[in-house]
C-alpha cells in the first residue's frame, strides 16, 4: 500500500549481500547503500507529532498588514485630474532631458567640497542629502552662520552633476534609504527634491525592489498627508506630487487620487 503512494525511485532488486552486513556501518558498495536507505525508510514513523512548548504561545505574535492603496487627500487637497496630467507631462520631459544630456553633466567637475558617500553608505547618504540639520532634528540655527554656503549643514542639492554619476544602484539604495528615514520622521523641502531626483533617475521597467519602493513611498506620504494639521498647501502639494508620478507616471493605478 505504502508503495502505491510513494513509488520507488530506485528500486532495489535482490542482491547477494553478505552474510555480515551490517547496516550500521558505512556502505561498502552501491547495493549495501540502496539497503540501507530501505532499512531507515522503514523505520520512520508513520506520523510525526511535533513538541510545541506551550509558553511560547502567549505572546501574541506581530503582524504588519499593508493597505493596498493610499489614504485620500484631505477634504478640499484633492488633486484634480488636469493638474495631474500636467505634472506627468513635466516629470516626462525632465527624465527626458536629463538622459539627454547625462554625459554632458557627468563629465563636469564637481566642486572640492563634494564627496559623494559610497553606494552603501546609508548614514552618508542621509546626511548628504538632507543636511546635519534636518539629519539630526535640529530647529535652532545661528544667525551667525551662513548656512547657504554650508552644504554640510543645509545638504546638498540634487545637482544634474552629482545624480548623472549616479548608477541605478546607487539611485535604488539612495532611494530606500531615505524612504526608511522618511519612514518615521516628518516631510522636508530637502527630502522632497531628492524624493523628485531620485525619482527622475529611476530606468523603467521597474526592477522588484525598486516597484516596491516607490509603493511604499506612495503609501507614506498618503499617510504624513492625512495627519497634516496645519493644512500646509505647499507641503500637501508636494506629496500630491511624488503620489501621483508613482501612481500615474510608473503605473501603479490602484494608489492614485481619484479626482472628487
Amino acid at each position: 500500500g505504502l508503495e502505491e503512494l510513494m513509488p520507488r525511485l530506485l528500486p532495489v532488486g535482490d542482491c547477494d549481500l553478505a552474510e555480515d552486513f551490517d547496516p550500521t556501518v558505512p556502505p561498502r558498495t552501491p547495493q549495501e547503500y540502496l539497503k540501507r536507505v530501505q532499512i531507515e525508510a522503514a523505520r520512520c514513523p508513520d506520523v510525526v507529532v511535533a513538541q510545541i512548548d506551550p509558553r511560547k504561545l502567549k505572546k501574541k505574535p506581530t503582524v504588519n498588514i499593508s493597505i493596498s492603496g493610499c489614504q485620500p487627500a484631505p477634504e478640499g487637497y484633492s488633486p484634480t485630474l488636469k493638474w495631474q496630467q500636467q505634472q506627468v507631462a513635466n516629470f516626462s520631459a525632465v527624465r527626458q532631458s536629463l538622459n539627454k544630456h547625462r554625459n554632458h553633466w557627468r563629465s563636469q567637475h564637481l566642486d572640492s567640497n563634494v564627496a559623494m558617500p559610497k553606494s552603501e553608505d546609508e548614514e552618508g547618504w542621509k546626511k548628504f542629502c538632507l543636511g546635519e540639520r534636518v539629519y539630526s532634528e535640529i530647529d535652532a540655527l545661528s544667525d551667525n552662520e551662513n548656512l547657504g554656503i554650508d552644504y554640510m549643514k543645509v545638504g546638498f542639492p540634487p545637482l544634474l552633476s552629482i545624480v548623472s554619476r549616479m548608477n541605478q544602484a546607487t539611485v535604488t539604495s539612495v532611494l530606500e534609504y531615505l524612504i526608511s528615514w522618511f519612514g518615521e520622521k516628518k516631510f522636508t523641502p530637502e527630502l522632497g527634491r531628492w524624493l523628485y531626483a531620485l525619482l527622475a533617475c529611476l530606468e523603467k521597467p521597474l526592477l522588484p525592489e525598486a516597484h516596491s519602493l516607490i509603493r511604499q513611498l506612495a503609501r507614506r506620504c498618503s499617510e504624513v498627508r492625512a495627519l497634516e494639521e496645519s493644512k500646509n498647501e505647499e507641503q500637501i502639494s508636494a506629496l500630491n506630487l511624488i503620489i501621483c508620478l508613482v501612481s500615474r507616471y510608473f503605473d501603479q493605478r490602484d494608489l492614485a487620487d481619484e479626482p472628487s
